[in-house]
């Protein structure tokens, strides 16, 4: 059986780019001018003068920040304080530069901010090619998704469980990929996905430290004590997408001004580096992984959804989709002859069943081995009609009745 890749959510999982045009000026008088200077900074603006302890004047980084300024004030404490910041952020929101953009979206969502780095070759005018720019991407989804599984529970590899609930605390992640496609920032919102930002700050760092180590004295035993940080099978796999074809690349993960520093936060947050001379450790870590993930004992109930055979006797695979017991959305298990015909008879009438067994790492956590005590589950009316019509709604429903009906 074959593993399949696990950057492949069984939901899919799109980053969204940061729309300049949707992004409006906040209020002023919700804007601490403490948390927008901290931002202009973090975006590379430049302070260049202004009355001390009045206001600063900022320049946005680059040659096309010559001729334009903001005036921001420090506090509060003057009267023309709202009318500065008022001013600065319709500048911000009219300017069409990517700091300028990146600035706004911290005001408007607090969020903590993952930056991606890669070292690649570049084309034209230090633009990279569109396959480079996409294997960022990929990689940072991959890195991203990986964090968001080690927030749901430790392990070294998760394969298909906790996959929907992870996917979920990355939808109002927002990412802008800076000019020539060597860097990416993703705007992680405090609430609810911070523990997301925290994990995969203390992940990276682990990782580091495993890597060093093996590095220096040829042992791998560092990985089994950073699964508890958050390092697993799929972080591993993702920095591997992210460093190979590079020169190095970098990691790093910077805390909201107006949220402050996280419990288990590091500050100052230094970007964690890797390079191409780190792929062997963490290919041998990402196999370790994989090979030691022991199986997990169950006890699932779940909707049969597709059943299958070769004789009109004799034992079948059923595939469930699960309800309750496990963090999967669908397993596949083989059942023997009187199993198989509880199970489709639960499934004419439009029950669930209940099922012990072993939840098997192989395959990504997708099939029960040692499947047993198969037995109807009694619901109400009205829960039977919702899931015979949820049934009804897919299209496995028909490859349902020709291979339980008509064998193959």
């Amino acid at each position: 059986m074959t593993h399949g890749p696990i950057d492949q959510p069984l939901r899919p999982v799109r980053p969204r780019p940061v729309d300049p045009v949707r992004i409006q000026p906040p209020d002023p008088a919700r804007v601490d001018p403490a948390v927008l200077g901290a931002l202009l900074l973090r975006h590379g603006w430049q302070r260049r003068g202004g009355a001390a302890g009045r206001y600063g004047r900022w320049t946005p980084p680059g040659p096309g920040g010559r001729g334009t300024s903001l005036l921001v004030p420090e506090n509060r404490a003057f009267p023309d304080s709202d009318d500065l910041l008022g001013e600065a952020l319709t500048a911000l929101y009219r300017s069409g530069s990517p700091a300028a953009r990146d600035v706004l979206v911290g005001l408007a969502v607090p969020s903590d901010e993952i930056r991606w780095w890669r070292d690649v070759p570049t084309g034209p005018v230090g633009t990279a090619s569109w396959v480079v720019e996409d294997q960022l991407r990929s990689a940072a989804r991959q890195m991203l998704l990986a964090a968001a599984l080690a927030t749901r529970a430790r392990a070294g590899y998760h394969g298909a469980r906790h996959r929907l609930p992870a996917a979920a605390l990355l939808d109002g992640v927002l990412v802008g990929a800076a000019p020539g496609g060597r860097s990416l920032t993703a705007f992680v919102p405090v609430t609810p996905a911070r523990p997301l930002a925290v994990r995969l700050q203390q992940a990276l760092y682990a990782t580091r430290e495993a890597v060093d180590y093996q590095r220096a004295t040829g042992r791998m035993d560092a990985f089994d004590g950073a699964v508890q940080a958050g390092v697993s099978h799929e972080l591993t796999e993702a920095l591997v997408a992210l460093v190979r074809g590079t020169e190095g690349a970098r990691v790093a993960v910077e805390w909201a001004p107006a949220a402050g520093v996280p419990e288990g936060g590091t500050t100052p947050p230094e970007p964690v580096e890797f390079s191409p001379g780190d792929l062997p450790v963490l290919r041998e870590a990402g196999a370790r992984y994989l090979r030691a993930e022991p199986s997990v004992p169950v006890r699932l109930t779940g909707v049969v959804v597709r059943m299958r055979r070769s004789a009109a006797r004799g034992e079948g695979t059923v595939r469930l989709r699960v309800l309750a017991g496990a963090e999967v959305p669908h397993v596949r298990m083989t059942l023997g002859e009187d199993a198989y015909r509880i199970a489709g008879h639960a499934h004419l009438v439009g029950l669930p069943v209940r099922v012990h067994g072993r939840l098997e790492s192989r395959g990504g956590f997708r099939r029960l081995t040692d499947a047993g005590g198969v037995a109807p589950v009694q619901v109400d009316e009205a829960e039977r009609d919702r899931l015979m019509k949820s049934l009804q709604e897919t299209a496995e429903i028909t490859a349902f009745f020709e291979e339980a009906c008509g064998g193959e």
